[in-house]
């Protein structure tokens, strides 16, 4: 190989792994019958966390399940009950990691849970607005927070509308259920599109291309608790 194809092979191959390095992070996509979401999750934030979430996603746990508990301008919630608001068996709690630095902005998923700071298990929640009170703030069980693992890069339309249903009783709930079942179809990895590489065809005179850096692509307030 000649050096000038060298180094043109050298140069497209950054910029492929500059491409891929924008989908490091697990990407998941959730299928509602309200329309799809994609969740992007970060497990250099939250291991075990994220760990849990997608032990869960990848046993089928959450296909099929209702997002049972809706709060506009607040939160939506989901991962515990099937479409007939039946509680599914959950696994063992996990240790929260709400102390990551990760803030409940809108958008981002965390998990819910009971008083107890370390009782999360299946269910999650995702932001509608800056819960700010939802934060991290001390080791005290309750400045302790609630811990957000991911967020919504694709399909936050889709999390408002599901806010912005009316809701009342349902099943064993007295209150914020949807009066027009919400249910989570599936949640699957989903692998983020990579930008094919251009061929580029050389001219035997031409000089060599400036190298380009790769382009980005572009309640009310209550406690989140089981049920």
């Amino acid at each position: 190989m000649k050096v000038t194809n060298l180094r043109l092979f050298l140069a497209i191959a950054a910029m492929s792994l500059g491409l891929n390095a924008q989908a490091a992070n697990p990407h998941f996509k959730v299928v509602t019958n309200y329309g799809e979401m994609i969740i992007e999750l970060y497990p250099d934030k939250a291991p075990k966390t994220v760990e849990n979430f997608t032990r869960y996603v990848n046993s089928g746990f959450y296909n099929g399940t209702a997002f049972h508990r809706v709060l506009n301008d607040f939160m939506i919630q989901g991962g515990a009950v099937t479409a007939d608001y039946e509680l599914k068996k959950a696994e063992a709690p996990i240790e929260n990691e709400s102390g990551n630095g990760l803030k409940n902005e809108p958008g981002t998923i965390a998990v819910a849970r009971e008083s107890d700071p370390h009782s999360g298990t299946s269910q999650f929640f995702i932001n509608l607005d800056n819960n700010k009170h939802l934060n991290h703030y001390k080791p005290e069980s309750y400045y302790y927070g609630y811990c957000v693992f991911g967020k919504i890069v694709k399909g936050m339309d889709v999390a408002k509308k599901i806010g912005a249903i009316p809701t009342g009783a349902g099943g064993p709930f007295e209150a914020n259920v949807p009066k027009e079942k919400v249910i989570i179809e599936t949640i699957a990895a989903y692998e983020i599109p990579v930008a094919a590489t251009p061929v580029v065809t050389e001219k035997p005179s031409a000089k060599p291309a400036p190298k380009k850096s790769p382009s980005k692509t572009t309640a009310k307030k209550k406690d989140v608790n089981h049920g």
